[in-house]
This record gives structure tokens, sequence and C-alpha cells, in this order.
């Protein structure tokens, strides 16, 4: 059954044009092809970068948050009550004034203290400023190191400032050494923020975490296909102008956190300029042009992948219409209402 799933996944009629095999993706002089296997790497890959997360959460955003005056607040632990522990996890952190009655007689208590236990349990679930600084701080540098290098890789590229550049020779487009490590960092970091979903800081909203799972797996998929499909132009291009509003947004909660409200507020500005001109501007209309307009004067028999990746980039600029509505809700909250 999983060879004749494997089969049919690596159908060439999914991923390339008509007439190629995979036959014709064999290295030789002068061309370099991306492959399935080599994303293995962003295994490893994820757990360097989660080795390098822990070393400037600790030893750099740590000192700095407390040189911006953020401390670490120690939470008062419950006693270890295995009956409470278990309602807490599978019933209810705010069990009724009835609930908590029952608890005490189960547990030979007072009601006073099983109410205390709760409380503190609830406050354990809270992510301290100083934690929140940690990881804002990590996203942060990853996000804007990735801009930084993503410029570096692309600016000196035709595709850059031509977007038709990225069909010209498809699919036998060479992969470069810059695509292969701009990739597989990026998959790694997205494989990182899902390896520590669980220890991160927990959302407000309970759907929240899903919503996390499936963005991250979503993300991972995209890049990944794209791999597969030698779809790196155009995918290094949709990476870059995802990343460039990011850090603003991270450093704003920075700003935050150490009270600094007007440092806060120029952030969120320059982030909101930012995002509607990457996610509402240059992502619509430059590369979903490119990817649903721009093949058809390349092919006039477009494979399933076309159809997959459109549909998963048309998806994230329906989240990008709906952020933007948030975004420009609180820019209106903030500008008429101070």
């Amino acid at each position: 059954v999983l060879k004749t799933l494997n089969s049919w996944f690596w159908w060439e009629n999914i991923w390339m044009p008509i007439n190629c095999t995979w036959a014709d993706f064999v290295d030789r002089e002068g061309l370099v092809f991306p492959k399935p296997q080599q994303l293995y790497a962003t295994i490893p890959c994820a757990f360097v970068l989660l080795l390098i997360r822990f070393f400037l959460e600790r030893y750099v955003a740590k000192p700095l948050a407390k040189a911006l005056g953020i401390k670490n607040v120690r939470r008062v632990k419950p006693q270890p009550n295995p009956v409470l522990e278990s309602y807490f996890q599978e019933c209810s952190r705010h069990p009724s004034q009835s609930e908590i009655r029952g608890l005490a007689k189960k547990c030979n208590c007072t009601v006073p203290l099983v109410e205390k236990w709760f409380r503190r349990r609830r406050n354990l679930e809270i992510p301290t400023v100083l934690r929140k600084f940690q990881e804002a701080f990590w996203r942060f540098s990853f996000y804007l190191t990735s801009s930084i290098v993503g410029f570096i890789f692309l600016y000196d590229k035709p595709w850059f400032y031509d977007i038709w550049q990225t069909w010209v020779g498809y699919p036998f487009q060479t992969m470069l050494p810059s695509q292969y490590w701009y990739y597989i960092a990026e998959i790694g970091f997205y494989w990182s923020l899902l390896l520590t979903l669980g220890i991160d800081n927990k959302r407000k909203a309970s759907g929240d975490f899903m919503a996390h799972v499936v963005h991250h797996l979503a993300a991972i998929g995209l890049m990944s296909s794209s791999w597969c499909g030698n779809y790196l132009r155009i995918g290094s291009l949709v990476i870059f102008v995802h990343d460039t509003a990011d850090f603003w947004l991270e450093a704003a909660k920075m700003s935050n956190y150490a009270h600094w409200e007007k440092t806060c507020n120029v952030l969120f500005i320059i982030f909101a300029i930012a995002f509607f001109i990457t996610r509402i501007i240059l992502f619509p209309f430059w590369i979903l042009r490119a990817t649903l307009y721009q093949p058809t004067y390349y092919s006039t028999t477009p494979v399933i992948a076309y159809f997959f990746f459109n549909g998963m980039l048309l998806t994230l600029q329906g989240l990008h219409l709906y952020w933007g509505y948030l975004i420009f809700k609180i820019l209106k909250r903030f500008i008429f209402l101070k």
C-alpha cells in the first residue's frame, strides 16, 4: 500500500510539465536540481536552531530584559495534589462553587484551600513578561537575520526585479547554494516552532494552539512542495516578502514588555505599513500574478501542482486580508481613541 501511495504521490503529471520525467532532473554539468531527500536536513537544522534559541534567550535576551527593567516574577507552585491536577487538566480550570465543595470533600480539605490551589495552578499557566520577551527576542532575531540574508541572496538576481524571470527556463533551472541554505533554514525554523509549541507561551484563545499547528504545518508543506517542484525562485520571493514585516512586530512586542510606549507605537505603525505593502500589495499583485497568470505563457497544460500551490497561496492571501482588517482596527483605535 505504501509503495502504491508513494508512486501516486511522485507521479510526474502532479509535479512537472508534460513530457518531463524525474529522469530529466539528474544533476549534470551546469545544472543542479533540488532533491526531495535533501529535505531531511531540515530536521537536524531545527535542533541546531533550538540550541541557538536557547543560547540567545538565556545569555542575550535575559540580561537585556533585566537591563530594561523586566523582572523575573517567580510564582508560587501549589502543593502536589493528583486529584485536583487531574480535574484541572481534564475537566475545568475554573470550577464552580459546587464543584469546589465536592473536590474539597474528596481531598479532605477546606474550600478556601481548593480555591487557592486552583488560583495558583492557573497562574502557572500564564507566561511571565520575561518569558514573553525572550520568545519575542528569538523570533525578532530570526526574522531580522532572515530578511537581511534573504536580501543579500536576492538583490543581484534578475527575478528579484523582473518577476517574469522566475519562469524562464522552467523546470530546468539550476539550484543555487544560497537557495538551498535559505530553504533549509526556513523549513528548519518552522519545524523548531512546531517542536516547541507545547512549551511556548500559551495563547489566550483555546483554538489558537491548533491554529498555530495548522499554520506551521502548512508553511512546511508549502515550502517542501515548492522544493520538490523546483519552484525555488518564486518560493524564495514568497519567504522574503513574509519575513520582512514580521521582525517589526516582534520589536514592537519587546518594547511593549519593557513599557516603552512611544517606541512600541512607532514600531507598530512601521509594522503596519510594512505589512500592508508586502502582504496586501506586493503579495497579490506581484507574487500571485506570477503564480496564477504567468505560467500560462510557458505551458498550455497546467499540472496538478499549479492548482495546489495557488490554492494554498490564495488561502494565505485570505489570512492576510483578515489580519490586515485586525491591524486596521487597532490603528483606527490608536489614532482616534489615543
